[in-house]
């Protein structure tokens, strides 16, 4: 094969990074396989992780009192569930084609290798360099911090004569002086005019946070809690090869109450996804415009194409992408024997999510 128009179908802009966290196998051409590597090219997979907020919002025990009591005009009075959509990020990656399967026979001999990936895709072929396009950072779903009233705080500020009480409005009046008692005490510290100083500034830190717990587990029993947390749920999409343009399937929805759900739980509102190929990969030509021929026995890889993925919430565009998809590509192939050329024997570092050669060189 002509190197020149080898090297001008690589796919050398693509911007790479160590593969270190994936467990991958090598596969060596030997006697005991007849000198043959056997593999599968990838299919690219579409990954749309979503994140959304989940707030809880709690009523406190005297939310009825709050404007009476502590002229609060807003307390939390009923209990809910509300989830809204954060983000969303796509990324892709490589599973087997079964129909896409390839045997590559090298000369007796010779001792070319492959490293493949733990799902069987291959990320290289006489180098064990392994490299993958870098991807946008995922989010990780976070838990909601404890409220007020779930503090060793809250368990302090109830005295005796609350937990006794028979009277919610007793028990609000209670609440009350507490609170109006923690303000003044406060303000005494801040002021210098407590009775009894905490000896040093460490002391002092600690009784102010201390105080500063208690007052809002009390202003929690009128106001109300409300917690934030998020959540993290990938769908994944695998378009086919005669997918060409998909407008605005419906890939999940979000229900206020209940979060992500499936795309045919009516109770949510659609998200959607919008596919749309840019480019398809094509045939390498030599120097008169002419396709290059799929080299006998050769070592497939492809050519990818590319392909504008949009995913889409309530009007708005949350992500939008563009892609390589090995779906949209063609396959093409390297001549065996420049594996095993005794002189500069080549190799290639391969993406795993398309099956495109990253880099290509001789050692």
């Amino acid at each position: 094969m002509n190197r020149n128009c080898l090297f001008a179908i690589i796919a050398a802009a693509i911007a790479v990074q160590p593969l270190t966290a994936e467990t991958t196998q090598k596969l060596s051409a030997t006697k005991a396989n007849d000198y043959a590597l056997v593999y599968s090219l990838p299919l690219t997979t579409v990954d749309i992780t979503i994140e959304t907020v989940k707030t809880v919002r709690t009523p406190g025990e005297f939310y009825n009192y709050a404007k009476r009591i502590l002229n609060i005009d807003d307390p939390v009075a009923e209990a809910s569930v509300e989830y809204t959509l954060k983000s969303v990020t796509v990324t892709t990656r490589g599973v087997p084609d079964p129909d896409r399967r390839y045997a590559v026979k090298f000369g007796s001999g010779s001792t070319p290798f492959m490293i493949m990936s733990a799902n069987d895709v291959p990320l290289a072929i006489n180098t064990e360099d392994i490299r993958i396009p870098k991807a946008d950072p995922l989010p990780v779903a976070q838990e909601a911090a404890p409220t007020p009233l779930q503090t060793e705080a809250a368990r302090q500020v109830m005295t005796e004569e609350m937990l006794r009480s028979q009277s919610t409005l007793k028990r609000a009046q209670i609440a009350a002086e507490q609170l109006y008692a923690l303000r003044q005490s406060r303000s005494d510290l801040l002021t210098g005019q407590a009775d009894q100083m905490p000896p040093d500034g460490q002391a002092m830190q600690l009784v102010m946070d201390n105080l500063n717990a208690q007052e809002a587990a009390l202003t929690a029993m009128f106001l109300g809690t409300e917690q934030v947390s998020t959540e993290v749920k990938t769908i994944s999409f695998t378009p086919s090869a005669a997918d060409s343009d998909i407008s605005s399937k419906v890939i999940a929805r979000l229900s206020s109450v209940d979060g992500i759900v499936d795309a045919n739980n009516l109770s949510g509102v659609p998200i959607t996804l919008t596919y749309k190929v840019v480019s398809r990969g094509e045939m390498p030509l030599n120097e008169k415009g002419a396709p290059l021929p799929f080299p006998k026995n050769g070592f497939a890889y492809c050519i990818p194409g590319t392909a504008q993925v949009t995913v889409a919430y309530e009007g708005k565009d949350f992500a939008e992408k563009t892609v390589n998809i090995a779906q949209a590509g063609i396959d093409y192939g390297m001549a065996p024997n420049s594996f095993t050329d005794k002189k500069a024997p080549a190799y290639m570092i391969i993406d795993p999510a398309t099956g495109a050669a990253i880099e290509i060189g001789t050692k």
